[in-house]
C-alpha cells in the first residue's frame, strides 16, 4: 500500500465521492454530500427512465415554496434536475439538499441514501460574498464536503479555529473561488488540499455563495453539529441508494453491525487523515465485510479506493474495527 493521504495513484481506479475535513495535520464531504458508488455496479450505463424505481418523493425549496413531486432519478445530478424542473429553476441554482428539515442542518444532508418517506428540501444559491483570511495556523478548521454535482461547501467550522474568527464565513457556504481560481467542478477533497497547502502567515481570498434563507430561518451561524454518522440514514423503513454509475436500488436500513462499523471507521478516518465521511466509511465496511484476512482486505481496498492511497497502519486498524463490529465488541 502506498503511504501518504495526498499521494494519488493513476486514474484507472474507481472514483468515489467523499466529504473531507481539513483539520489538524490532515486534509479536508456526503452525502458528504455525495453519492456512494457501487463496488459491483461501476461501469453500468444509467438505466432507461421506464426501468428506474417508481418512487415518488415530495420536495420544497428550503427558503419557502409550494410542494413538488419528483420521481425517476438514479443519482444526485438527476435528482437536482428533477427538482429544478418542478420549480422552473436551473439545476446549477441548487447548492445542496437536506432531508426532513428546511434548516441548514449538516446532520441532515442528502447523501447516497434517501429514506422512502423522507421529504427533500433544496437549498438554492443566495448572496455572493468575498472575504480575505489571514492563515495564522496550519489548519483552517473547516470540514469541506460537496453536493455530488460540482459544488464544494462548508460542512463544519471548528471552534477556536482560524475560520471561526471570520464571522462572515458560515456553515453551508459554497466555496466558489480560492485566490481568484474558480473551483466549481473540483472534487471537495481537492478543494480541501488547496486550502491546506496555502502558505501560513499569508492572506488569501475566498469567494463564497450563501444558501438562500427565508426571514424566519435567519439565526446565529452554526458551527455544525455532531457527525452525521451518529444519525440513522433515512426515516423510511427502506432507503433509495443513489449511485454515480448504475441504477438506484431500494435497500433495507443499515444493520446494527453496519452502523457500528461505519461509525468506528469514520472515527478512524478523522484520526488518521482529518477526514470525516460516512459514505466513504460505508464503502470501506462493504469492501471488508466478507474478506478473510487483512492482506485480502488491503488488496480489495486498493483496487476499489486506490486514489486515496491509505497508509498501511490505517488499513490494518480499519480491518480490526470491522472485525470488532462483526464480533459485537463495541
Amino acid at each position: 500500500m502506498p503511504l501518504g493521504p495526498w499521494r494519488k495513484k493513476n486514474k484507472s481506479t474507481k472514483e468515489h465521492l467523499v466529504e473531507n475535513e481539513e483539520v489538524g495535520s490532515g486534509h479536508a464531504g456526503a452525502g458528504s454530500l455525495a453519492n456512494k458508488s457501487s463496488v459491483n455496479g461501476a461501469g453500468l450505463p444509467p438505466p432507461p427512465a421506464n426501468l428506474r424505481p417508481k418512487l415518488v418523493f415530495h420536495t420544497q425549496l428550503a427558503h419557502g415554496s409550494p410542494t413538488g413531486r419528483i420521481e425517476g432519478f438514479s443519482n444526485v445530478k438527476e435528482l437536482y434536475g428533477k427538482i429544478a424542473e418542478a420549480f422552473n429553476i436551473s439545476p446549477p441554482e441548487i447548492m445542496f439538499c437536506t432531508l426532513n428539515t428546511h434548516k441548514i442542518d449538516m446532520d441532515k444532508l442528502l447523501g447516497g441514501q434517501i429514506g422512502l418517506e423522507d421529504f427533500i428540501f433544496a437549498h438554492i444559491r443566495g448572496i455572493k460574498k468575498e472575504v480575505e483570511v489571514h492563515k495564522s495556523e496550519d489548519a483552517l478548521g473547516l470540514t469541506i464536503t460537496d453536493n455530488g454535482a460540482g459544488y464544494a461547501f462548508i460542512k463544519r467550522i471548528k471552534d477556536g479555529s482560524v475560520v471561526d474568527g471570520v464571522k462572515v464565513i458560515n456553515v453551508g457556504d459554497h466555496v466558489q473561488c480560492i485566490n481568484g481560481h474558480n473551483i466549481v467542478g473540483t472534487r471537495h477533497y481537492e478543494v480541501a488540499r488547496m486550502l491546506k497547502e496555502l502558505p501560513k502567515d499569508k492572506m488569501f481570498t475566498l469567494k463564497l455563495v450563501e444558501p438562500m434563507k427565508a426571514f424566519e430561518m435567519l439565526e446565529p451561524r452554526s458551527k455544525g453539529a455532531k457527525p452525521a454518522s451518529e444519525n440513522k440514514i433515512g426515516t423510511g423503513r427502506g432507503t433509495l441508494r443513489l449511485r454515480s454509475k448504475g441504477p438506484a436500488t431500494v435497500e433495507e436500513e443499515p444493520t446494527e453491525f453496519e452502523e457500528k462499523a461505519v461509525k468506528k471507521v469514520d472515527d478512524l478516518l478523522e484520526s488518521y487523515m482529518g477526514i470525516r465521511d460516512t459514505e466513504l466509511a460505508a464503502t470501506m465496511v462493504e469492501v471488508g465485510r466478507d474478506k478473510k484476512n487483512p492482506d485480502e482486505f488491503a488488496m480489495a481496498l486498493d483496487e476499489t479506493l486506490g486514489d486515496f492511497a491509505f497508509p498501511d497502519e490505517f488499513v490494518f486498524d480499519v480491518w480490526g474495527a470491522i472485525g470488532d463490529a462483526k464480533q459485537g465488541r463495541f
